[in-house]
């Protein structure tokens, strides 16, 4: 028997916490303009707010070990002890604390920001039994009775969202009945059923993004939980009656190699998460109240960053070989036309005959490629009136570098150096290693009055390293010593604009995000898949943090052109590639797109996503189309539209929300296209496939 231990309106969300009569604890989410119906009927014991297993601890049992920590003898102890509520001007804070006998206490915590459509979430283990404990499992959030609006198991109502990610195919959304996953209740209800999923090493998107939705088909109700983890992490979807739960945090034992030890009187705490849960029948508009919760660190950005102003980088230009000599030429060729950083990108320190991606480590400017050293390269930037930006990789060392036989320094694995093919990996934890990157990243940065620093990342050390109580904590505590040094980065060099690059969107994640201005995806920069990448980033990050790279060739058509710069609309303009050799008619076609971007980019800043076209099922070889509008939050809204491959309809209609009252105000495209917009319907009579058109939309007056 369970009963309402306390209700708690937050928002357009309702948080409930239930009671049994063990004194355990859960939560449940539902919005408030659609109540709970107190007689729906289930067979559902609570499942708790908190997750969390020690050492020596017994398992669920019923298939549990080896398929999930959850619901852990250390769970079941737990019982309620307090609730206590905290509010002010600007936020509610619910902090609830459960209790072990044997001394142990968890305090979770939920707190909502007025105003906002999300809500945070994390929980702090405190050891007071006067012996130390070992971590298994410490989860940063947990729901039950997912749907409380369907009775019995939800069969057939309950969709499971999650984002997909490999390298150059970034946030794939993947929809699944959750009969697919055989979550569906047994006949007895007494076998433990789990789908545990996420990323073990130090990309941390490199296979999910730490993102999931559940919807409820029937009610259109989304529940919704983002990780901040840069390390490995995990998410959880349980059941074992029909009370449907999930949960999700740092990769526990079996999953990460994660082991804490916690000592008398101490303390540890999960990586804080977000949650949110709304009525809708879109997964965009669900996802992007997740997404808002990147924000506030986004607007902490340098002065400079709140334009979006356009980015130049050389690497599709000299492909990893820039010298003095063809920096110069591809100032001339730019200057004047908008471009607010040039960022020299991998290479600039590497020896003659020697590969770029296996030199990095020494960081000692090229002789042989900046013969007069960098101020030379420097100066000419700025005189040609751009601020200037430069590449590093600086947790990482390459097999041709002095550094990468200093292994002294370098993390270990069972005793041996970590090492893959092309990278070995610095102890961000050894002080003689923080010297040593203050001497050669922070020290050369101020030298040469960098303004811009791109930080790449190009491997992962797979499940941890040697030092500490498990591999999975090395990791956690390298990963943190790496965000860390980001903080470092900033605070030494006051307005310098941070990109986070991990072989591109390795590490689009919002811990990262949160310190960084901007974030590139993978290197599919003249691949037909770019704005079906771009898209789908929209809902894990924001459009104003998302880099997309236009990469221009001197032999690309009008089209082709119009169709790059076009993909950039939907995020950060960055463009790169052949442009001391373009034509007067491919540089008008750049700077109308250019000039276009400077107009939207407030509502690429500030605003709502909607999603229009066919599922692509195979985004390297598309086909049909794909349309997208954003509106921003203060005025004003564009759309995009792309068309591939395969027949395309006679007419691509897209109905706009219900709030818009618009009218064309420009069209950009390499040719005139049939486009209009009539009431609330955007209609684009397409002419042929592989081409874009974007859409400018100005409030009607009157």
């Amino acid at each position: 028997m369970r009963k309402i231990l306390k209700e708690y309106k937050l928002g357009d969300m309702v948080a409930r916490y239930e009671i049994d009569e063990g004194e355990h604890v859960g939560l449940t989410l539902y919005p408030a303009e659609l109540p709970l119906c107190e007689n729906v009927a289930k067979t559902a014991k609570l499942d708790s707010l908190v997750q969390l297993k020690l050492t020596g601890d017994a398992y669920e049992g019923c298939y549990a070990p080896g398929n999930t920590l959850r619901n852990s003898e250390s769970v079941k102890r737990l019982q309620y002890q307090e609730q206590n509520i905290r509010e002010n001007d600007e936020m509610i804070l619910i902090q609830t604390t459960l209790q072990d006998p044997r001394g142990y206490e968890v305090c979770h915590e939920l707190n909502w920001k007025k105003g906002t459509e999300y809500l945070g979430t994390k929980c702090e283990f405190r050891n007071h039994s006067g012996q130390e404990v070992q971590l298994e499992l410490l989860a940063s959030f947990s729901l039950e009775m997912i749907s409380p609006y369907l009775e019995g198991d939800c069969h057939e109502a309950l969709t499971i969202h999650r984002l997909r990610s490999r390298w150059s195919q970034e946030g794939h959304l993947e929809s699944l009945p959750l009969e697919a996953f055989q979550l569906d209740t047994g006949w007895n209800m007494d076998s433990v059923k789990c789908e545990r999923f996420g990323q073990a090493g130090s990309l941390p998107v490199n296979n999910y993004f730490p993102w999931l939705f559940v919807e409820d088909t029937k009610s259109h109700v989304f529940w919704g939980a983002q990780l901040y983890s840069g390390a490995s992490w995990q998410m959880e979807l349980f059941r074992k009656d029909e009370n449907f739960a999930i949960s999700g945090g740092l990769a526990d034992r079996e999953f990460g190699h994660w082991k804490k030890k916690v000592a008398p009187g101490e303390g540890f705490q999960s990586p804080e998460a977000v949650m949110t849960v709304c009525r809708t029948k879109s997964i965009d508009l669900a996802s992007g109240r997740l997404v808002q919760a990147q924000k506030a660190a986004a607007d902490k950005v340098p002065e400079i960053e709140q334009e979006l102003p356009i980015v130049f980088n050389e690497y599709c230009t000299t492909w990893g070989c820039p010298s003095h000599e063809n920096i110069v030429k591809i100032l001339d060729a730019i200057k004047g036309k908008g471009f607010t950083y040039f960022v020299i990108d991998c290479g600039w320190y590497k020896e003659a005959g020697i590969p770029w991606d296996i030199s990095m480590g020494d960081y000692q400017v090229s002789e042989d490629l900046f013969p007069e050293g960098l101020e030379k390269t420097v100066v000419a930037i700025k005189e040609a009136g751009l601020k200037p930006g430069i590449w590093f990789e600086f947790e990482n060392v390459g097999p041709a570098s002095r550094a990468y036989q200093n292994t002294d320094h370098l993390l270990k694995l069972d005793g041996y150096p970590l090492t893959t093919s092309r990278r070995r990996f610095w102890n961000l934890n050894d002080p003689w290693v923080m010297q040593y990157l203050d001497e050669r990243v922070i020290g050369m940065l101020k030298k040469y009055g960098f303004e811009y620093l791109k930080v790449d990342y190009n491997d992962t050390m797979g499940v941890g390293c040697d030092g500490w109580e498990s591999p999975g904590e090395g990791l956690r505590q390298n990963v943190l010593a790496a965000q860390e040094y980001f903080r470092k980065i900033a605070r030494e060099i006051p307005g310098i604009v941070i990109e986070n690059c991990a072989s591109g969107g390795h590490r689009l994640e919002p811990g990262f995000m949160g310190l960084t201005s901007m974030a590139s995806f993978s290197d599919a920069h003249e691949c037909v898949e770019i704005p079906i990448i771009a898209a789908n980033l929209h809902r894990a990050i924001l459009p104003r943090q998302s880099q997309i790279w236009a990469v221009i060739r001197e032999t690309d058509s009008c089209k082709r052109i119009a169709w790059s710069i076009i993909n950039t609309f939907l995020g950060r303009m960055c463009l790169s590639g052949d442009v001391t050799n373009l034509t007067e008619e491919q540089w008008t076609i750049i700077e109308q797109g250019m000039a276009f971007y400077r107009k939207i980019w407030r509502v690429v800043r500030e605003g709502k996503t909607y999603r229009y076209g066919p599922q692509i099922a195979c985004i390297r070889h598309p086909e049909g189309w794909q349309g997208i509008f954003r509106q921003g939050d203060h005025g004003g809204a564009y759309a995009v539209i792309h068309t591939f491959a395969g027949l395309l309809p006679e007419v691509i209609s897209m109905e706009l929300p219900d709030t818009c009252h618009y009218e064309i105000s420009e069209v950009y495209s390499d040719t005139e296209v049939h486009l209009e917009l009539k009431g609330k319907t955007l209609r684009y009579y397409p002419a042929d496939n592989q081409k874009a058109v974007a859409v400018l939309l100005t409030e009607k007056q009157g």
